[in-house]
């Protein structure tokens, strides 16, 4: 079940005019902001679907970008977020690709620095709730709506109970995980969604577990 009241189904307050196109848009281009984890100086914006026929009258380019700005869904400034961004310098670029996507309002955030890039696939699944699809070749479900952590890790025996450990220590419930991974034995992703914020000093708990690359949080 996808909505759990009806304010879900109505969508989120946000800057219109529509809350698959925009508010979860808006939700896409902030979710990879929070990943990437400080304003990136470039962004490439790739469109499919729905969201490439339409992304110009639905908003659907100043809600990435609001997004990308670190704007909520229901913040002024993503009208302007297009001239902000110009403002900043932030190299902005769309792209309406024509392949066929599972879902038809997807898009295809690539960004970053001079120190690191990042790559992320959202979907908007309708009032203004999204799911990232893909981060950096990885596919994983994160519903960007509750505080999670995503752990990169060796594929080895016991990485996953050693983090599910320290949680539970910490009296952290875990509301969904999925791991996944590209190839047996290598490199793998934790993607664990959580029914509370995560404090600093757990993070770093996790990042010092044997096996453990990289610890990555997203706040509520």
């Amino acid at each position: 079940m996808k909505y759990k009241s009806v304010f879900d189904i109505i969508g989120p307050i946000m800057i219109g005019p529509s809350s698959s196109h925009t508010a979860g848009a808006a939700r896409i281009g902030r979710v990879a902001r929070n990943l990437f984890g400080r304003e990136p100086k470039w962004a490439v914006i790739s469109l499919y679907g729905s969201f490439a026929k339409t992304y110009k009258g639905h908003g659907t380019d100043v809600a990435i970008v609001g997004g990308l700005l670190d704007f909520d869904t229901f913040d002024e400034r993503i009208k302007e977020s297009l001239e902000i961004a110009r403002k900043k310098k932030i190299r902005i670029k769309f792209q309406e690709e024509q392949a066929v996507t599972d879902h038809p309002n997807t898009a295809k955030i690539q960004l970053g620095d001079e120190n690191g890039e990042l790559e992320l696939v959202g979907i908007s699944i309708g009032g203004g709730k999204i799911e990232i699809i893909e981060l950096n070749g990885f596919v994983l479900k994160l519903s960007g709506h509750n505080p999670a952590i995503l752990v990169v890790h060796d594929d080895r025996f016991g990485a996953i109970a050693s983090v599910s450990n320290v949680l539970a220590k910490h009296r952290i419930n875990i509301g969904q995980m999925d791991v996944s991974r590209k190839e047996k034995g290598k490199m793998a992703l934790m993607t664990i969604e959580v029914d509370q914020n995560i404090e600093d000093h757990i993070i770093s708990e996790i990042a010092c577990l044997p096996n453990i690359t990289q610890v990555t949080r997203i706040v509520d």
